[in-house]
This record gives C-alpha cells, structure tokens and sequence, in this order.
C-alpha cells in the first residue's frame, strides 16, 4: 500500500512536469545545447530515473510497514 501511494504520487508530479516542459518549450530551447527539448529519450529517461528514485524511497517505509505486527500496531492506538 506504500509503494502504490509512492507511485501514484509519483506518477502525478512526473505526468504534471511533463507537461509543463512541453508547454515551457521556447524557454527551454534556449537553455539546452545539443538536445531539443521534445526529445521523447531525454523525456523517458528523466521520467524512468524519477520513477527508480521514488520507488528507491518508498522501499524503506513499506518494509518497515510490512514487518509491523497489525494487532500491535493497532493496540498502541
């Protein structure tokens, strides 16, 4: 359940930044050298290193969620 809120979120902000790199194009154009700004490799590679990043993060906290004893957890509310 961790993991799937991690990716969710994750899926949002890179969906969300997609766009605005598309939509921010010109400004953008200026800044690279060597890469267009609509290069579908350089856009799937960012957006696969953010997803291997996330997923990285969110590994922690669902490992420990998953060693947890649920009766326990419950009675310390």
């Amino acid at each position: 359940m961790v993991s799937r809120q991690a990716a969710s979120v994750a899926a949002v902000g890179i969906v969300v930044g997609l766009i605005g790199a598309l939509a921010l194009m010109r400004l953008l154009r200026a800044l690279l050298f060597g890469v267009s700004p609509s290069d579908p490799v350089a856009l799937a590679g960012a957006a696969a290193l953010l997803i291997a990043v996330s997923a990285a993060a969110s590994w922690i906290p669902a490992r420990r969620a998953a060693s947890l004893d649920p009766a326990q957890a419950l009675r310390a509310e």
